[in-house]
């Protein structure tokens, strides 16, 4: 296994689609393509030399590429994009699960901002499936992928859960980064989002949780991460903290305040300090939160 991974929850990555255009206010500092033109675009051999990230492009040579990894990994499909995008074809994301489907050892781990054609595409493999006889469907077929959406705020969160819970999947996930605004899972979710039935809890498996970095990170509210640790304990659902980002609270940080270059204060009064990411670090009240769907097909990262 030569690619590896710095995202803490998976452990390494995979990129058969290159290249995503934003959607929300999520994507406004995005990682990746601040990663793309700063380095890569500049970089001879990487695949978006002389690219620009908005050049969505697919990867055929990439498809076989986890066959030859022996050890079970969780694998994230498509950091740098989004394996739904609307320029990547039905045929292309069918090819993916093609080799998703060999590799039963391994776990993929897919995120998108485009659940709307996840869900059409998964459906329509999912009633081919269950007429040629496979009563379980596209969960039954792909055990292996976590099918999951990415969300900022309220507003992603109504719009885009109901459509993953809509959408078969052997394990379904919610990522809330960069968590940008408090987020309800339970209280009212079904009359904000009809069809999303949060007794439906019992179909999320799995919610991962973390602030936004990069020069021109926005803090997490610290009150916006404990509330959803909370909703999450009590709904029985593993919890994954992910990181504060480049601001952390200067109040109520177990561990120490980091020296930090800036501060500012939000709304209620609460005072963010810019550690940087490294510092700043992943404990949320003083422990860490390492939770993962109970059926993970191979061991976590050590």
């Amino acid at each position: 296994m030569t690619t590896k991974s710095g995202i803490n929850w998976t452990n390494t990555t995979w990129s058969p689609v290159t290249g995503c255009t934003k959607v929300s206010e999520g994507c406004k500092h995005c990682y990746a393509e601040r990663e793309v033109e700063t380095r890569w675009s500049k970089n001879p051999k990487s695949v978006f030399f002389d690219r620009k990230f908005t050049d969505v492009q697919t990867h055929p040579e990439q498809l076989y590429k986890p066959l030859h990894w022996k050890n079970p990994q969780r694998i994230f499909v498509c950091p740098r994009a989004d394996l739904f995008h609307e320029s990547v074809p039905d045929e292309f994301i069918s090819a993916v699960f093609a080799t998703i489907k060999c590799c039963q050892e391994h776990t993929f781990q897919v995120l998108t901002k485009r659940p709307e054609r996840m869900l059409k595409w998964v459906m329509e493999r999912d009633e081919f499936f269950r007429e040629v006889g496979y009563p379980q469907g596209f969960a039954g077929r792909y055990p292996n992928a976590w099918l999951g959406v990415s969300i900022e705020n309220q507003e992603t969160a109504d719009q885009r859960i109901p459509l993953l819970l809509q959408t078969p999947a052997a394990v379904r996930w919610v990522s809330a980064e960069p968590l940008l605004g408090p987020v309800d899972l339970i209280e009212g979710m079904e009359m904000r989002a009809p069809g999303a039935r949060l007794n439906g809890w019992a179909l999320i498996d799995w919610v991962v949780c973390g602030g936004e970095s990069g020069p021109h990170a926005r803090p997490m509210h610290p009150d916006q991460a404990r509330t959803l640790r909370d909703q999450c304990k009590a709904a029985g659902v593993p919890f994954f903290f992910k990181q504060w980002g480049e601001w952390i609270p200067m109040m109520g940080h177990a561990q120490g305040i980091p020296v930090c270059s800036n501060k500012i204060t939000l709304g209620d009064g609460t005072i963010m300090g810019w550690a940087g990411t490294k510092r700043a670090g992943r404990r949320l009240n003083g422990e860490l939160h390492d939770e993962y769907p109970k059926n993970v097909t191979c061991p976590p990262s050590t």
